[in-house]
């Protein structure tokens, strides 16, 4: 649990409600209730009454809230001597998919209000940037979390739930997913990813055996097969410029789509390591924009 959630609290008492509490602490207000949650979670009771058409502090939250009250000032005066702007140096694990659509934008973040923070970015898969940070080489990971919910050793952070789709050449008649997997190859995604293999297992429940044309780590190389149309692959949701650069359309897989679930992750121990909060915080809310700018429909 770390003291910042603390403050967040004493500002969502003070000021009576989510969205003026996050304009306080400079968070966004889906960051300020995930943190409200979290804290629910630790105390093991609700901070909240969430019964009415307006969300209300409980006695227990006011409570806790005096109790910040009285010892916050004194721990501020102990940190303030060291206090100043934040400076230092972050290993950075992240995946292919992270680095161009999370990274611009938290680093464009980072630069605004943090530009003394040093990011030192090294690439890899899910399960490598795993053990990078098991093993110390890196801080700070922004991975697809696996479908099993990871290691309960890490601290884990949600950023963006993505549904996965399935990708046709853009005048392929309509039809449902399985058909179409059974009447058009199928260019699978590398199954050395997380999001490969969920998404291998959804083509096989829907077409058991079903043979692949190829397999291929690269989004970008399978979007511009299924452009030229060599087949049709299952991927998570397509960037715009993809949409807009090959002639492809994307068709929803319905209720048992696969999810990918991009995270942060680090160790247990550095949960109150300010460098990696101002990070998570960059990410929280470049993964906010992504969620508004990823209202397109879908066919």
């Amino acid at each position: 649990m770390k003291l910042q959630y603390l403050a967040t609290l004493s500002a969502v008492v003070a000021r009576g409600n989510l969205t003026a509490a996050a304009e306080q602490v400079n968070l966004t207000r889906s960051a300020v209730s995930l943190q409200m949650k979290q804290l629910e979670a630790w105390f093991g009771q609700p901070l909240f009454d969430r019964s009415g058409r307006n969300v209300q502090p409980t006695a227990f939250a006011h409570e806790v809230v005096r109790t910040i009250d009285r010892s916050m000032a004194e721990l501020e005066s102990l940190r303030r001597p060291t206090a100043g702007v934040p400076a230092g140096r972050v290993r950075l694990g992240i995946t292919d998919s992270a680095q161009t659509t999370l990274l611009p934008l938290a680093f464009k973040d980072l630069l605004r209000r943090a530009p003394k923070v040093e990011l030192h970015i090294q690439r890899g898969t899910t399960p490598v940037l795993l053990e990078e940070l098991k093993a110390g080489r890196i801080d700070v990971a922004v991975l697809v979390r696996p479908p099993t919910g990871g290691s309960s050793r890490l601290l884990w952070t949600g950023l963006l739930d993505e549904e996965m789709v399935l990708v046709v050449p853009r005048g392929l008649r309509d039809a449902p997913p399985a058909q179409i997997l059974r009447e058009q190859p199928w260019i699978r995604f590398d199954r050395g990813l997380v999001a490969g293999r969920m998404a291998a297992q959804f083509v096989e429940r829907q077409v058991p055996h079903c043979h692949a044309l190829v397999e291929i780590a690269g989004v970008d190389a399978i979007v511009a097969l299924v452009a030229a149309g060599i087949g049709v692959s299952v991927l998570p949701r397509l960037r715009r410029e993809h949409v807009r650069a090959y002639a492809v359309r994307e068709i929803r897989l319905g209720p048992q789509a696969p999810i990918r679930r991009m995270a942060m992750v680090r160790r247990k121990a550095e949960s109150d390591h300010r460098l990696l909060d101002i990070v998570e915080s960059a990410f929280l809310e470049a993964a906010e924009t992504l969620k508004g700018a990823g209202s397109r429909l879908l066919k």
